[in-house]
């Protein structure tokens, strides 16, 4: 229970055409969501509100350790998976293990694609795809005072 809005990339990719058919705007984000803070509600929220539904891709656990390193995720995927699954403004949710989301966006097709702010515009993986589609691209500025790099070392450091 509480897994209905993950969904693998070849259902996604069936169920965003019926979305887009209906007119809606398909919005995209990308990212491990280890711990979740309030910083991601936000960011989260602010992605949400520049379409009609925004789907989720997050870095499976192979995945986070290339990116992280070895002692990353703290949360395995699936449970990830679950507390973004119960968040009213993420419609789908999906895993996927490469490094990069480019498969992913190219598979689906966003009409808008997000990513926080560490992203100038330009740097983001699969601006290309998008804009070539006819849509858009933000970076988001962040939530002053919000990091799991930085929640990680408090708890550690007690």
């Amino acid at each position: 229970m509480g897994l209905e809005k993950l969904k693998s990339i070849d259902e996604l990719r069936g169920l965003l055409e019926g979305h887009r058919a209906a007119g809606q705007r398909v919005v995209f984000t990308n990212g491990c969501f280890d711990l979740l803070h309030p910083g991601h509600i936000r960011y989260l929220r602010e992605a949400a509100a520049l379409g009609d539904l925004l789907v989720v891709a997050i870095n499976s656990d192979a995945s986070v350790r290339r990116l992280k390193g070895p002692r990353r995720p703290l949360q395995p995927e699936g449970e990830r998976a679950e507390v973004l699954c119960a968040l009213e403004m993420v419609r789908y949710v999906t895993i996927f293990d490469e490094e990069t989301p480019l498969e992913v966006i190219t598979a689906l097709r966003p009409q808008v694609l997000v990513k926080g702010g560490d992203w100038a515009v330009g740097q983001i993986v699969g601006r290309d795809v998008v804009e070539a589609g006819g849509g858009r691209v933000y970076s988001l500025p962040f939530a002053p005072g919000y990091s799991t790099t930085e929640l990680i070392r408090k708890v550690l450091e007690g």
